[in-house]
């Protein structure tokens, strides 16, 4: 019996740690602004780096940060209708024989930057910049619209078979930002 109130506790102080992680991660710095014909979208994520993924990057593990963007036009009494929604990921990894962060951004259809500076690879992991989010020709003038963006960590991909064997310890890597939503006139 015992031994069941100890393993509780300790399930129940991991599972907070988990939850308490994720929620100092928080998008921030949001721009919309447009191009002549594009909506372009600027933001950052902030507090995403612990020290427990610090030491993880440090040690070659593969990260990747997944931002989800949704583009809405907003209608009274009906559902908002999608106009699009984007799914962009960043990698790092660091090779420790270059001393080196090689960095791959989805946006930029997959070419890789290269840095030796742990601050500058956590820079341009947590930022997103010049992201087209929609054509303004399929806007309609004097309407309101809501961007809405969210951020995710799912730090590393086991096989299968070892998935299942720790997938406990595993929910303590992920975490997930709220959705920040800001709305707009046209």
């Amino acid at each position: 019996m015992r031994k069941q109130v100890w393993f509780l506790a300790l399930c129940a102080c991991l599972l907070a740690s988990g939850l308490a992680w994720s929620q100092d991660a928080r998008i921030t710095d949001v721009i919309v602004t447009n191009t002549r014909d594009d909506l372009i979208l600027y933001f950052r994520v902030e507090g995403c780096f612990t020290e427990d993924l610090e030491q993880a990057i440090m040690n070659g593990v593969p990260t990747t940060f997944t931002f989800l963007a949704s583009l809405n036009r907003v209608r009274n009494f009906w559902k908002d209708k999608n106009l699009a929604s984007l799914e962009i990921r960043h990698m790092v990894k660091f090779n420790n024989l270059k001393n080196e962060f090689v960095i791959t951004r989805s946006e930029d259809k997959g070419r890789s930057i290269v840095v030796s500076s742990f601050s500058q690879a956590k820079k341009v992991m947590a930022e997103v910049e010049n992201l087209k989010i929609g054509k303004l020709e399929t806007f309609e003038r004097n309407h309101r619209y809501q961007v809405r963006i969210k951020a995710e960590l799912k730090k590393i991909t086991l096989p299968f078979y070892l998935h299942h064997v720790f997938r406990f310890f595993l929910f303590l890597w992920d975490f997930e930002t709220d959705w920040y939503t800001t709305d707009f006139m046209y």
